[in-house]
């Protein structure tokens, strides 16, 4: 009878404790086994983007072509309508888009000089990093072909190096400005607009960029040869300049835009046929704008 007393008593705590689990959602489970509740999820941050598509200051560095040499007058810059960082309404610099005519005056900066290479880019970029640009647009290279032989033509090497000197400069300076980095004009192509004005013919043998312009009438073998030449070495800085470029998500390349633009008449200077005209600045600045504001960069 015990046993069996024993056994009924057995019985109902095991169903009293049963009841009591079905009643509630914690304390049934046996040491070690309770399941760790889910991790609340945190939420998904929002990345930092790559690339800043409305900077709000701009710096410009270069040669004759930013300080729009040629463009309004003879023999004489004309930085109000440069491409990178001009006032002029007409031309709508890069500058004037981005930041608006209220904001060119104190937050953009030409810093180009005409007849500048390469080699002077790592200065100009230092004078540059002094003011904290968001943006640095850069055009350098045509002189570094334009020379009075080809064989005095800047070393591809060379070129390069400098280039990645001049980037390592600014970023020492202002470690979060972006470079916008146009490729050089094909010469070759404006050799061609050019070649058959009177005016400009006159004016290229008074020695404008010789090294392509010279004897510009001439299309014996030989000088077809040594226009391939400048052609080629063009060619090879602007690959120089993707390669560096690409290093650095911080810099963008134009993916070869302003060689590939087909120059005509209207956007030569009428004073040289070969510096960009206001016509022509204004093109630059286009081109500028959409490579700057593009959700990728060139292919």
């Amino acid at each position: 009878m015990r046993g069996r007393e024993r056994f009924r008593t057995a019985v109902a705590s095991a169903a009293a404790a049963l009841l009591l689990c079905a009643g509630t959602l914690t304390g049934c489970e046996a040491a070690g086994s309770r399941a760790a509740a889910p991790p609340t999820p945190k939420p998904t941050p929002t990345p930092t983007p790559v690339w800043d598509r409305s900077p709000a200051s701009v710096a410009a560095v270069g040669d004759s072509i930013t300080r729009a040499f040629d463009a309004c007058s003879v023999l004489a810059d004309c930085p109000e309508v440069s491409w990178a960082t001009g006032t002029d309404a007409g031309v709508n610099s890069l500058a004037l888009r981005l930041i608006g005519g209220d904001g060119v005056a104190e937050r953009s900066w030409n810093l180009a000089r005409t007849g500048a290479r390469m080699a002077e880019l790592p200065e100009q970029m230092a004078r540059a990093a002094a003011r904290k640009p968001e943006l640095v647009a850069v055009m350098m290279g045509a002189n570094d072909a334009c020379r009075d032989r080809a064989e005095l033509m800047t070393p591809v090497e060379e070129f390069r190096t400098d280039f990645a000197t001049a980037l390592t400069r600014l970023w020492a300076a202002a470690p979060d400005a972006q470079v916008y980095v146009s490729s050089v004009p094909d010469l070759k192509r404006l050799w061609s607009q050019g070649k058959d004005n009177p005016m400009g013919r006159q004016v290229w043998k008074l020695g404008l960029c010789a090294s392509m312009l010279a004897d510009a009438e001439d299309l014996s073998a030989r000088a077809e040869r040594r226009r391939t030449l400048v052609h080629d070495r063009v060619v090879a800085y602007n690959a120089a300049l993707r390669e560096v470029c690409a290093m650095d998500r911080r810099c963008r390349y134009d993916g070869g835009a302003v060689f590939g633009f087909r120059f005509d008449g209207r956007q030569l200077s009428p004073w040289d046929w070969f510096h960009p005209s206001r016509d022509g600045q204004a093109r630059l600045a286009e081109i500028a704008h959409r490579q700057v504001t593009a959700a990728e960069p060139p292919a």
